[in-house]
């Protein structure tokens, strides 16, 4: 309800009681029944000031209202522990200071660190708003290249919620409770022991398609935190998929209504080169064989 402020920042107005309930002051924890009154002063000022930096960045398209960027794997989106600096949202804010008086620098959706492709970005306060207003109502349109481990038979869709693993808090895990979470996937192309597969959103959980993938036994290649270790012996198969640092999962495609005017807009980005690699060295392994 408030994509303006981040929940640290939420959470610090109420413990300093910035935000009452129903006149009164309570706990982030404090359970609450409905119907309650919330109000208060929120101040933008406590949040930590973003810093532009200078670095390239890949434009796909550009207009008064929005950007969609090709973000480079390794590259973080927004600064957080550990990340102060050296993000995307600095870069964007070099590219167009304009954006310092848009939420999060005006990025709408995130992708993982170790995840290349196309991402959102809002130049106005309206196109914020109508584009998250997209985002949850899904009628945005995001597909995924992934490369996982095995031999995937079809296609199909997996619902289930997601939530903050039981014991390991850094990680997400397939919980009943969860928030609704369901991915659509199709085969595009079995390689050896992996199977290509183009994943679409209907939802956008923290890691989904990572989770969703393992779930399914199916875990994305390269994943550190959901996926198989591979050791780097062996045939040339297991040494391109133990080489492969990081996770196999690309957004090659993004569509949606334009908030200025309501014409539909898609756009698209090839594969990376070190994820093209791995595909042709499993390609001509399975020349080779058959």
């Amino acid at each position: 309800m408030f994509p303006e402020y981040s929940r640290t920042r939420l959470q610090e107005c109420i413990r300093s009681h910035e935000l009452l309930v129903d006149g009164s002051a309570l706990r982030p924890r404090d359970v609450v029944a409905g119907g309650e009154r919330v109000e208060g002063r929120v101040r933008l000022s406590k949040e930590t000031p973003l810093l532009p930096e200078k670095m390239d960045l890949e434009i796909i398209h550009e207009d008064r209202s929005l950007l969609v960027v090709n973000k480079p794997a390794g590259l973080v989106v927004h600064p957080g522990a550990g990340n102060l600096a050296g993000t995307l949202a600095n870069a964007l804010l070099h590219h167009d200071p304009g954006l310092s008086a848009i939420p999060r620098a005006g990025i709408v959706h995130r992708l993982d660190k170790d995840t290349s492709g196309l991402l959102l970005v809002a130049r106005r306060l309206q196109s914020h708003r109508a584009l998250v207003e997209q985002l949850q109502q899904r009628r945005v349109s995001r597909r995924y290249a992934v490369l996982v481990h095995g031999r995937v038979i079809s296609g199909g869709t997996v619902d289930a919620p997601l939530g903050r693993h039981p014991v390991d808090r850094k990680k997400m895990a397939v919980r009943s409770f969860g928030k609704p979470a369901v991915t659509h996937y199709r085969v595009r192309r079995k390689l050896g022991p992996c199977t290509l597969l183009e994943a679409r959103l209907e939802t956008g959980r923290t890691h989904q398609i990572r989770v969703h993938m393992a779930h399914l036994r199916f875990p994305v290649v390269g994943d550190p935190v959901y996926g198989r270790k591979i050791r780097a012996s062996g045939d040339g198969v297991t040494r391109a998929l133990a080489g492969f640092s990081r996770q196999a999962l690309h957004a090659s495609h993004l569509g949606l209504t334009h908030p200025e005017g309501g014409r539909p807009c898609a756009w698209s980005a090839p594969l990376p080169k070190d994820f093209q690699q791995l595909l042709d060295a499993l390609a001509e392994h399975d020349h080779a064989v058959s």
